[in-house]
């Protein structure tokens, strides 16, 4: 996953991790259905905002697959 257009914040939006899907899954060799539980898993609610996703524990998680 890629993180924010600022590369400053390690948090993007589940839509945002969501469109990466097909290419993650096809750079990694990972089926696109494992990708997007583990994004429903790690995603975290924002009462102010969409919901998100850590990139980095994200990238963590998938590293360890």
């Amino acid at each position: 996953m890629t993180a924010s257009g600022s590369g400053l914040d390690p948090d993007i939006t589940v839509d945002n991790a969501k469109q990466q899907v097909k290419r993650i899954a096809k750079e990694r060799n990972i089926d696109a259905s494992k990708i997007n539980h583990l994004i429903d898993e790690n995603k975290q609610a924002s009462p102010m905002a969409d919901d998100y996703v850590n990139v980095l524990k994200l990238n963590i998680t998938l590293d360890k697959l």
